[in-house]
């Protein structure tokens, strides 16, 4: 039976890239994402499968799992995030909510559902956090907290699942995407975050991609429970 990796938000910059980087190494995918049109044309270049998805939605497993027709999971790349800004004094606990209900809860679920199979399988599970969880940064103070849970879930996954299934964690900084569109529109402000970065340019969704294609195959055989920044050294170097 074909075994496939379920890419979350795989209309995105990274779940796109990702989804061409695996169809190119002969790997089989389930595509899910929210526009119909998008996720349709995306499965005209890959061949893959696909579910109209959205993961806020507490019915959203139930969607996949009749998609999926009993299809075998070796692996899933929830490539799903959110740019959450704002100064602290305009922040609620409703704005914390919406974040973990988008940037978490869902990967409790999908692993819960799936957790036999993905054992089974000796899968790999990636996931995606931010750079600003280990840098700070200002009006940052919900998206870093939450995806500081997403890294804490990670490694406590990576425990837990050991040794059937491997989980680990990408860290990017702000890259070309659909959510960063607003900020990046400006050329000045384009330019002034890629001279933030050491390497001296805003991240791609391939960048990325290519590491998760490299986490989510057997090449990464021996890896778990990290978080790996692609952040052009914005993490470590001065």
């Amino acid at each position: 039976m074909t075994k496939k990796i379920l890419i979350f938000g795989a209309t995105g910059s990274v779940g796109s890239s990702l989804a061409k980087l695996v169809k190119d190494s002969s790997m089989d995918a389930h595509l899910i994402g929210k526009n119909e049109g998008e996720i349709s044309n995306l499965k005209d270049q890959t061949g893959f499968s696909y579910s109209i998805a959205d993961v806020t939605d507490p019915n959203f497993i139930e969607t996949i799992d009749k998609d999926l027709g009993g299809s075998e999971i070796s692996g899933v790349a929830y490539c799903v995030g959110s740019i959450d800004l704002k100064p602290l004094n305009l922040v609620s606990k409703k704005d914390y909510l919406k974040s973990f209900e988008l940037n978490l809860f869902p990967i409790v679920e999908i692993v819960k559902k799936f957790k036999d199979n993905l054992k089974k399988n000796k899968s790999s599970v990636v996931l995606f956090s931010t750079v600003a969880v280990k840098q700070g940064f200002p009006n940052h103070s919900i998206i870093s907290p939450v995806k500081a849970s997403l890294e804490g879930l990670t490694v406590s996954l990576a425990a837990e699942l050991a040794p059937n299934v491997r989980v680990n964690c990408i860290a990017p900084s702000l890259s070309k995407s659909k959510m960063a569109g607003k900020i990046l529109s400006n050329p000045k402000i384009a330019e002034g975050i890629a001279k933030q970065h050491p390497l001296k340019r805003v991240g791609e969704g391939n960048d990325s991609a290519a590491l998760a294609k490299f986490l989510l195959s057997d090449e990464s055989s021996w890896i778990t429970g990290q978080i790996i920044g692609v952040d052009g050294g914005r993490s470590n170097v001065g």
